[in-house]
């Protein structure tokens, strides 16, 4: 079975290049419909996959999907985009598209933000001098 090993924090900056950079207007590919966040973009898994299509759940962004949406058709439309809880699902249903990119865009530059901190702070703590047994012993 296929598997996504890509770099969660790499897949979220490209991401936000690419909705920076228009990716969700009008394609030539799917004139008739407007584009889909993730689902119309190469963060997804399965852009541009007519087969080997790998399932949501195998996708390193389900870790942003409530639990209880993890089942869902389409999970990553329940990413939670904003401290009220609005969803991609919410906007598509409650919002325009420009409200969505804007949404989607800060929420990928928040989440960007907050990964690079723990990653920083993980290499932080890797690289500390670990205090040996006896300095414990002595010191105790």
């Amino acid at each position: 079975m296929p598997e996504d090993n890509r770099d969660v924090l790499e897949v979220l900056k490209s991401e936000l290049r690419f909705v920076e950079n228009g990716g969700y207007g009008a394609s030539p590919r799917t004139r008739w419909r407007p584009q889909f966040i993730l689902e119309d973009s190469p963060a997804c898994p399965n852009y541009g996959s007519k087969q080997d299509m790998l399932p949501c759940s195998e996708c390193v962004l389900m870790r942003f999907v409530p639990r209880d949406c993890c089942g869902v058709r389409i999970p990553c439309r329940h990413i939670a985009l904003d401290v009220e809880g609005y969803t991609i699902d919410t906007f598509y249903r409650l919002g325009t598209q420009e409200e969505l990119e804007a949404a989607w865009a800060g929420w990928l530059r928040k989440t960007i933000q907050q990964l690079e901190g723990e990653s920083a702070q993980q290499q932080r703590e890797s690289r500390a001098p670990k205090p040996s047994y006896s300095a414990a012993v002595a010191g105790g």
